[in-house]
């Protein structure tokens, strides 16, 4: 990833929060998911694109699922 890019990156994960709860998302280690550590749901990240929509995510059933900050 280019310098360009993770800072496109860190931008877009201040810009985003969650839309249920408006709290902060985490990536995940494999950047697949950005995931809420209130709600307890992770949000699929499509071909770079974040899906943040309710239906589409998955709810996490272990609290060790979320990233570590």
């Amino acid at each position: 990833m280019s310098v360009y890019n993770s800072k496109m990156e860190s931008r877009l994960l201040e810009i985003l929060v969650c839309p249920l709860c408006k709290g902060r998302l985490y990536p995940d280690p494999q950047h697949t998911e950005l995931v809420c550590r209130v709600d307890q749901l992770a949000f699929p990240v499509r071909d770079g694109i974040p899906v943040m929509l309710e239906s589409e995510a998955r709810a996490l059933t272990d609290p060790d699922q979320a990233p570590a900050l």
